[in-house]
């Protein structure tokens, strides 16, 4: 079914076409009225034009306003400000998709009408390092997207990069022949393959035999390449088993060192074209036919010592997901440090081809502590990202056996995974990705506000009308949307779809959680104001549906988000 954005954009942008002609028009700029005072929906486009044909905006939205054919619709559009023009949808049309969207399996929402074929590159841990709190942006930030984007209708490829090459293997495996303890090795295999990187990268003495040992694995030496393999593999297991409690998974897991192979070749087709040139004995592109970049470092490709670096293997990366895949969009989710590099990386591919998809750099800020600093433990070192998923569900689970006592262990256990886990990933997808966060456990864990208990609750509050409902057949009971709580909580419903085309477009989970959060909000006021239980027929069975759409909006809604609802809390 048509959304209201849709309809109301396609009338807009004809009704330009028959004022100013094809050659003036553009688009209706649709959005939601900030103050529903106002209106649902606002049409920002006109100004724009007006503004290109030197014409009064006020006035040209008038003239769109009498081409304009909205009535099955909206009620007669109005004019604000400097030329917007307001619409205010009709109770019919509402109560009109508000019936199909609880038919539909989709809630409403479309599949996308040119599906793209996406790549998104996230989470990608180091081999033979824990996995810290830094690398849960990445991770829940790229999941939520290309869960996204994979219910809209997209061909989702998402791709675990990790860091599986470099000169710290020539420390571990140095550490592994000589300093290894095995029984330190059974009980963490991670923590004692970080303690021998420390270990050997604290003593100068060992330098020259660490890097023997890379040149010797560099070479293909089939003992130092067992042993690297076998820190991938130790690596992995524990990668998978933290991936397995946030929900995550990946259709692809390549190194760094599946790209090995293909650097030299890089490396001389961008010196070949002309792209890259030596300066000071190393391979770089320079930008100085770039505004932004040409007072920037240039990007080194090769160092003066015949050693390859991140640029290279990024743009041996990028020409293989674009052979391989085909992609029309390569989303790289990782922190806003890398700003600068993604930046030059992005330049310097779309001087190799002339066609390119699009090419984003999907950055995010830092988790801090309450005391404003990057989130640390006492000793100082980045906190850990299983102790911190432990330490979540500890609270919860104290909450829950608090309020709960009488629930059996498993179910306690249950409830607390869901909440403890649900909490850390929503606190993280309602911020605006782009700025720094404060971690507050009190925050995240609390039953009110923007959180994740706060939403599970609200499903398990809905869902509990329909226990005390028993078995009620609505299936065939028309929709009635008679109060104004009614009327608002539909429209908000309608409002997924758009919703999550936004997140999609603007890399943006935050526009996901905010809507939830308003939406169970109106789910309060309609609760209070609209008996549901205690109403006559056929306005019970209505209000029912009702409820049960939200429910099911929910529940989509922070599964996209990658979170797990529950029944009972």
């Amino acid at each position: 079914m048509s959304s209201a954005p849709d309809i109301i954009a396609d009338a807009v942008e004809q009704a330009l076409l028959s004022t100013v002609g094809p050659e003036h028009a553009g688009p209706a700029l649709i959005r939601p009225c900030a103050d529903p005072k106002f209106g649902d929906y606002q049409a920002n486009g006109i100004m724009a034009v007006a503004k290109r044909l030197k014409q009064n905006p006020r006035a040209l939205a008038d003239k769109v306003i009498a081409q304009l054919q909205v009535s099955e619709v909206s009620e007669p559009p109005t004019v604000a400000g400097a030329g917007f023009i307001n619409f205010r949808l009709k109770p019919a049309f509402v109560t009109d998709q508000i019936a199909a969207a609880v038919k539909d399996d989709r809630l409403g929402v479309p599949v996308v009408a040119k599906p793209k074929t996406v790549v998104i590159d996230f989470s990608s841990p180091n081999v033979a390092k824990p996995m810290h709190v830094g690398h849960i942006r990445s991770t829940i930030i790229g999941d939520c997207l290309a869960r996204v984007m994979r219910f809209l209708g997209h061909r989702v490829v998402t791709d675990n990069h990790l860091g599986d090459w470099g000169t710290q293997f020539g420390m571990l495996l140095l550490g592994w022949k000589r300093f290894r303890n095995d029984d330190a090795l059974k009980q963490d295999p991670i923590a004692e393959l970080e303690r021998l990187y420390k270990y050997v990268n604290e003593r100068d003495e060992l330098r020259d035999e660490a890097k023997a040992e890379l040149v010797k694995l560099q070479r293909g030496d089939a003992e130092n390449t067992a042993i690297w393999k076998c820190f991938i593999d130790l690596s992995m297991q524990e990668f998978e088993k933290t991936y397995g409690r946030l929900g995550v998974s990946f259709d692809h897991i390549f190194g760094e060192s599946f790209y090995n192979p293909m650097l030299k070749d890089t490396v001389e087709e961008l010196k070949r074209l002309g792209i890259a040139r030596q300066s000071e004995g190393a391979i770089c592109v320079f930008f100085e036919d770039n505004p932004e970049l040409k007072t920037a470092a240039p990007l080194i490709i090769q160092k003066a010592d015949g050693a390859f670096l991140y640029g290279t293997t990024d743009m041996a990366t990028l020409k293989y997901r674009i052979d391989q895949w085909h992609p029309d969009e390569i989303v790289y989710v990782t922190d806003a440090r890398q700003q600068l590099h993604f930046k030059q990386v992005f330049a310097t591919v779309r001087k190799w081809w002339k066609q390119t998809p699009d090419l984003r750099h999907v950055y995010f800020g830092s988790i801090l502590g309450e005391d404003g600093r990057p989130l640390k433990t006492r000793e100082g070192a980045p906190v850990k990202l299983n102790a911190l998923l432990d330490e979540a569900e500890e609270r919860a689970m104290a909450v829950v056996t608090e309020k709960n006592p009488g629930l059996s262990l498993d179910t306690q256990k249950e409830i607390a995974r869901a909440v403890g886990i649900g909490a850390v990933k929503y606190a993280d997808l309602s911020q605006n990705r782009t700025t720094d966060y404060v971690f507050s456990w009190s925050k995240m864990l609390a039953m009110t506000g923007n959180t994740a208990p706060y939403m599970q609750y609200a499903y398990v509050r809905v869902q509990s009308i329909f226990r005390k409902a028993g078995a009620a057949k609505t299936d065939s009971t028309p929709i009635t949307l008679e109060h104004a709580a009614e009327l608002d909580l539909a429209k908000h419903i309608l409002r997924f779809p758009e919703t999550l085309q936004a997140v999609a477009e603007d890399d943006k989970p935050n526009w996901l959680t905010s809507y939830l959060y308003d939406l169970s909000n109106k789910f309060s006021t309609f609760y209070e104001n609209c008996p549901v239980l205690q109403s006559e027929e056929p306005t019970r069975s209505s209000r029912l549906l009702l409820c049960r759409l939200t429910a099911d909006v929910i529940k989509r809604g922070v599964n996209l988000l990658g979170i797990d609802v529950i029944e009972q809390m």
